[in-house]
């Protein structure tokens, strides 16, 4: 049995989700914009100093440095199999459904 103030309540919540949602989206669209006007409106550019700021590009003194970076990037390639292999065996091996004739 369900009332009215139950009903009312979860459309406010949807509401206010909304509209943290719509804020958040709002602010991210504003920041993207401003990062590009400050490089000319070059999106390249914007993805370069994103990926320098993140570590992801960079120089590397020594070949020691390099091949850190890249074993750590062999680590994380291998943990993203180990988490998404079980699911898509999962998916592969489902039950077939019977097909109407």
């Amino acid at each position: 049995m369900t009332g009215k103030g139950e009903n009312r309540g979860g459309k406010i919540f949807l509401v206010m989700m909304l509209g943290a949602g719509g804020m958040i989206g709002a602010w991210a669209v504003g920041m993207v914009l401003f990062g590009l006007s400050q490089v000319n409106w070059q999106v390249s550019e914007l993805l370069r100093s994103y990926l320098v700021a993140t570590g992801a590009i960079g120089e590397f003194q020594t070949l020691v440095d390099f091949y850190t970076h890249i074993k750590g990037v062999e680590y994380i390639i291998c943990l993203a199999f180990l988490v998404a292999f079980p699911a898509f065996f999962k998916y592969v091996n489902r039950a077939p459904k019977a097909v109407p004739r």
